[in-house]
Order: C-alpha cells, then sequence, then structure tokens
C-alpha cells in the first residue's frame, strides 16, 4: 500500500510517497496560493504514473480564511439577552499593558444575530420555545440572507432539543445553506468557546466544504482509493466528515510534523521530551511532544482552547504556536529605526529577492544566502536556483554594512521563534533545558543550534528529509474520530458502572465491537472550584485511578495537589483510531558507509565572524560519522547548520544528533 502525504504551505508544497517496502519519494514543487488545489495535484503529478492508494493532506485553506476573513457571511442565533456574547468574551485584555491594542472583532456582524425567545437552565426549560417561535426565527433568517447559520443556545450542550428544533426548521427552509448547531459541532460547557467555536464553523464550511469536495473528486479521478484530511488533533478525516468538522481544520497544515516528531522517541538515545520548530517559507510553527503519562497527550501537549487569528476554538488540537518567522518573512526598519522581521512575508509570489521572481525586499533567506548558510548552486525546489546578487541587493535597501545586516536578521527571526518555543515549554511549567530540539522545514535545521543556544538546551536532533518533514507525518497519520461531551460529577460519587455506562452513550454505536478500533478514554478533571481542567486517561472506567492520576498530573503541571480537596470530572473525551493506518517512519540509513569527502565554504557564522566550514551532503552521510562545527549539511530538501561549538553525530536511525561537549 502506498500512502502519500502531500502538505501545501505557504510557498512550497511538499510530497512524501512511502511504498510498502519501506522507501519514499519526495517531491518539492511551488505552492499556488491562488488555488491551492493546484499545487497539492501538481505535486502529485510530479510523483508521475505510481498508483497511490492513500493520500492524506494537510490544508491550510480554513486557517487562511480566518487569518483572511474571508469566510461566509454568517448569522447567529443565540438565547435572547446573549447576543452581544461574542463581543464580551471574557472580558480579558488583548494585551495587558497595551491599552490601545483590542481583540479581532468577531466572525459575524452585531445586526447578524438573533435572539431567540426561549432560555433552557441546567436542569431543564425555564422559558420553552414556541412553534411560532421557530417560525418568527425562520423568516428573520430569511430576510437576513445568510451564506451560513450558526445556532448556539444556553445549556444546548445537556438539554439540546431547542437546538434541534430550530436546526431542523432552518435546514428544511435552506436546504443549500449550511447550518451548524453547536450541541452537534461542540458540545461542552462554555457558552463563550462554544459560541465561538460553533459560529467559526459556520464561517468556514462553505469555504472548506467547496476545497474538500473539489479535492475529493479530483482524486476519485486519478484513482486514488482513499483521501482524506488531516485535523487539528493529529489524525485525519474522510472528504465527507471534514465538511461537517471545517473548524477542526484550522490546524490541518502545521500538526504533520508533531505526529512525524512522535515516531523518532524510541531511536533518541534517552530523550524523551521534544520541542519541534517547523520553519518554512511562510512561519514557523512550535509545538510539544511529550511524555506518555497522566495529563500529556500521546502526539504532543493538548489544547483546550486554541486562537487562530484571534477566534478562540475549543476543539481537539495539538498545541501549536506560530509567528511570523518563515524563511519568506520580509525584514525592515521600523520607525525608532530597529530592525523587525515580519509579519509580512514575500510569499510564493515574488517569494524573497534571490528567487529571481521580481521580489525586491529583504527576506530571512536573502540573509542566510548572504551568510553563506545556502548554496547558490542548489535548487531548493523545481527550477528555483538562488541569486546571491539580488539578496545582497535587497539587503541594501535596508543599509550599507550588508553582512551586519544579514547577521542582524537572523538574529532575530531566532528571538521570534524562541518566544514560541518558551510559549509551548516555559510558559507552560516545563525547562527546555531537559529536552531536545527537533528542527525541521525547509529552513529549521539552518536554525537549530542557535535556537538551542537562546534556551540553554544542548541537544538537536535533526530528522530524516527535515524539509519535507511534515509531509513524512501527513503520510503516517491514522484516521482519528474525537467525540467529546460535558460530563458534570465528583469522582467520589461516581463508580466505575457508571461512567462506563456514561461513556457508552456518548460513542456512536457504528464504533462498538469493532476489532479493527483502538477506543481510549480520557476525563477532563479539575479541583471542584478550579476554572481550568487537567486530562487523565480512563483506564478501565476506573474512578480511583483517574483521581491519583489526576493528582500526579496536576503536581506535575501546576507545582501543587490538595489531596483534601473534592476533585471533579467536568467533560468525557474519547478517541477512535485505526491501527492498520499507522505506518511505521522509514527511517533507518541506507546512505554509503564509503568515507565523505566533504567541501569547504566561507560563511558568516551569527556574530558577524568569518570563519571556514565543511560542507557535507546531508542525505548521503554514513552511519556513525562525527562533524566538528562550523559544518554545513547540504540536503535536498533542506539544509542544517553545525555552528562552532557544536559537534554532529549521524546516528544508524538516519537521525543527526548535534550536540554541545
Amino acid at each position: 500500500m502506498t500512502r502519500v502525504g502531500v502538505d501545501v504551505g505557504g510557498t512550497f508544497t511538499d510530497l512524501v510517497a512511502v511504498r510498502p517496502d519501506g522507501t519514499l519519494e519526495i517531491r518539492k514543487v511551488d505552492s499556488t496560493p491562488a488555488d491551492p488545489a493546484i499545487g497539492l495535484f501538481r505535486a502529485l503529478d510530479a510523483l508521475g504514473a505510481e498508483p497511490v492508494d492513500v493520500l492524506v493532506h494537510g490544508t491550510t485553506v480554513a486557517t487562511n480564511a480566518l487569518l483572511e476573513r474571508r469566510g461566509a457571511r454568517v448569522v447567529l442565533i443565540t438565547t435572547a439577552g446573549f447576543e452581544d456574547l461574542l463581543w464580551l468574551r471574557r472580558q480579558d485584555r488583548a494585551a495587558l499593558y497595551d491599552l490601545a491594542r483590542d481583540h479581532p472583532p468577531p466572525l459575524v456582524a452585531r445586526k447578524d444575530v438573533i435572539g431567540v425567545n426561549e432560555r433552557m437552565g441546567p436542569d431543564g426549560p425555564v422559558l420553552a420555545i414556541t412553534e411560532q417561535e421557530v417560525e418568527r426565527v425562520t423568516q428573520a433568517v430569511r430576510k437576513l440572507a445568510p451564506e451560513s447559520i450558526a445556532i448556539s443556545l444556553l445549556f444546548a450542550f445537556r438539554h439540546p432539543g431547542p437546538e434541534e428544533r430550530i436546526a431542523a426548521a432552518l435546514r428544511a427552509a435552506f436546504p443549500d445553506v449550511p447550518v451548524a448547531a453547536s450541541h452537534e459541532v461542540l458540545p461542552f460547557f462554555r457558552e463563550y468557546e462554544r459560541t465561538s467555536t460553533t459560529t467559526a464553523e459556520a464561517y468556514l464550511r462553505p469555504i472548506v466544504g467547496e476545497y474538500v469536495r473539489k479535492t475529493a473528486e479530483l482524486s476519485i479521478q486519478r484513482e486514488i482509493r482513499s483521501y482524506r484530511i488531516m485535523t487539528s488533533s493529529g489524525g485525519s478525516l474522510g472528504p465527507d466528515k471534514a465538511v461537517q468538522h471545517a473548524a477542526n481544520l484550522a490546524l490541518s497544515g502545521p500538526v504533520g510534523g508533531v505526529v512525524a516528531a512522535k515516531w523518532l522517541n524510541p531511536f533518541l538515545e534517552g530523550a524523551r521530551d521534544l520541542l519541534t520548530l517547523d520553519m518554512g517559507g511562510t512561519s514557523a510553527d512550535a509545538s510539544l511532544v511529550a511524555r506518555v503519562g497522566p495529563g500529556w497527550n500521546e502526539d504532543g501537549l493538548s489544547e483546550r482552547t486554541a486562537v487562530i487569528a484571534g477566534v478562540p476554538l475549543a476543539v481537539p488540537a495539538i498545541l501549536i504556536e506560530t509567528v511570523s518567522a518563515g524563511g519568506g518573512s520580509v525584514a525592515s526598519i521600523d520607525e525608532g529605526g530597529a530592525l523587525r522581521v515580519g509579519p509580512r512575508s514575500a510569499g510564493a509570489l515574488p517569494g524573497p529577492a534571490c528567487y529571481g521572481r521580481g521580489g525586491r525586499e529583504p527576506t530571512v533567506t536573502d540573509a542566510c544566502l548572504v551568510m553563506g548558510w545556502l548554496d547558490p548552486d542548489h535548487p531548493l525546489a523545481e527550477s528555483v536556483r538562488l541569486d546571491r546578487e539580488a539578496a545582497e541587493r535587497a539587503l541594501a535597501t535596508l543599509g550599507a554594512d550588508i553582512p551586519a545586516l544579514a547577521a542582524g536578521i537572523v538574529n532575530v527571526a531566532t528571538a521570534v521563534m524562541a518566544r514560541a518555543l518558551k510559549r509551548v515549554s516555559v510558559a507552560r511549567g516545563l525547562d527546555p533545558r531537559a529536552m531536545a530540539l527537533v528542527p525541521f522545514g525547509g529552513a529549521g535545521p539552518l536554525f537549530g543550534c542557535a535556537l538551542a543556544d537562546t534556551l540553554g538546551m544542548s541537544r538537536v536532533i535533526i530528522p530524516p528529509h527535515p524539509g519535507v518533514f511534515s509531509a513524512m507525518g501527513l503520510a503516517m497519520a491514522s484516521e482519528r474520530t474525537d467525540i467529546l461531551a460535558s460530563f458534570h460529577a465528583r469522582l467520589d460519587d461516581l463508580d466505575r458502572e457508571t461512567l462506563a455506562r456514561a461513556f457508552a452513550a456518548i460513542c456512536p454505536k457504528e464504533f462498538l465491537g469493532r476489532s479493527d478500533l483502538i477506543i481510549t478514554k480520557s476525563v477532563d478533571c479539575r479541583f471542584a472550584g478550579q476554572g481550568y481542567e487537567v486530562t487523565v486517561d480512563s483506564l478501565w472506567d476506573d474512578p480511583e485511578m483517574i483521581e491519583k492520576d489526576f493528582l500526579n498530573a496536576h503536581a506535575e503541571r501546576h507545582g501543587h495537589a490538595d489531596l483534601e480537596q473534592p476533585i471533579e470530572a467536568v467533560n468525557l473525551r474519547i478517541v477512535v483510531r485505526r491501527p492498520d493506518a499507522d505506518t511505521p517512519i522509514p527511517i533507518d540509513r541506507h546512505g554509503a558507509q564509503a568515507p565523505v569527502r566533504p567541501g569547504r565554504r566561507s560563511i558568516l557564522t551569527r556574530d558577524g565572524t568569518r570563519v571556514e566550514a565543511l560542507v557535507y551532503p546531508l542525505d548521503d552521510l554514513p552511519s556513525d560519522l562525527h562533524i566538528e562545527g562550523p559544518a554545513v549539511l547540504a540536503g535536498r530538501d533542506a539544509t542544517a547548520l553545525v555552528e562552532p561549538g557544536w559537534r554532529a553525530r549521524t546516528l544508524r536511525s538516519a537521525l543527526i544528533l548535534i550536540e554541545r561537549p
């Protein structure tokens, strides 16, 4: 079975094909921002006529729609009196010490919010909805003529009846308009997050649906047996389900590399906790792959509420922190005379100045080329060859000292990415010095040593084929369905039978009793009165074991655990996976074992010092080769840099371990 992963980035589209015998085929083509589907199938065309059994696609369609605010025009229906909920938010500031900064506006206009004369309380109806009210709401929606509809009523996660009646009436009256009801999208308590997520689902469904249906049809035409879309949780969905879970695709693109990184643990010689950094052409994505244990997600630390472009989404998602520090990020001088990198990007077109496509603004890639880290004769993708003179002309627009400017751009980009890595580690009580850094993406391995220095880390691991590592993760992603529901009860009031019945009530019957599926269960727990939760596994539905695991996880995560404080469960979670969909990462080193004769190249270090660096072929290194920095490891899909004071060693598993002695 040939499995293919395609990662559509802002600059390049990466493809990895994993054959049944474990061999790989890799392609990197230019992205087509105007229509990402073109880049997707151009990458498949570059693969040739080889049959594809499974295609897993990481798409940024949902992410870009949120960033660019080009989703559908939504009408939101909510309980009367709560029409301003999305504007009130959590009454927190966008930036604590910046009084002039505000939150981005909601995805729906205030005039497009309809209040329903009904009221549900935690124990049932306070004001029952009538047929006349359902008809009034339907007519109000008709006058507004929306492109999509969101429904989020009070306590619909526990009592969905009023939402079901309104949704049924609207679907009958407007069969061509998507209707997202909160009890279907996110049956969780917390009105703001549930309403925000449901509104985002309605906002994204038309554009995501159009893209997914188009690519699915093209996949059928190419006789691809199974086509799936990556979700924010690190699993994949078929086209039909993906269309109905558009908000779950908000982090579809960045999570592929995190999924691939979890396969590295058995080969890492004792490094169990990893920080990952995916540095592409447009942005850099930081994440974490932590040890499996109480409170930890197997694919990384899971966020309860991800914030994408200022929009809270309470969907299952791997923790991702994105910053504008990709290879195409534009460098500039601000009003105070300081050097800045990003947030603007040169993108795929025109791209960095050194691409020779008409770009004239200096970027991070231009700086790396000027410093000698990149080879002007080495193509990045398709016909992209680097023009050093064009890069120097672009940097000259910022000042006369071009080498100093190049070093400055690199250092500023490093600082921006380091902040993202700190937000997924230090800000969550985790010490990065005890972890290993896994940089990947086209530009990530160039910055591995610099980022490790900044964070006080001593180990950097370059994965196999780092430039297309996210696509490799997509090819390995399993089919996965996430099921969630609110469930409020004190643990000391629960027994195994009650908890088992609660899980059974939310698990679709189609998944029960099937030997081809792995079903895992977990519970969100908290001390009574807390406003945040810790997720722990529910092994054998044993409340006593859940309590023990919660106390351990809370102490590890937050530094304390009160043995006398009551513990309550608030949410149930079920993850359903197909184990036969998992494909182990083929990372055994098959390169030649003959001695490698390195070349030499003059490069600049981050402090502006010019040194002579050895140049090795990244993809053809033998096992157990020791390399003293400074050295450049130039590969077909990415280039790595071993800085002075660091030492690299190639492992049998095709990984490269870079350490500070």
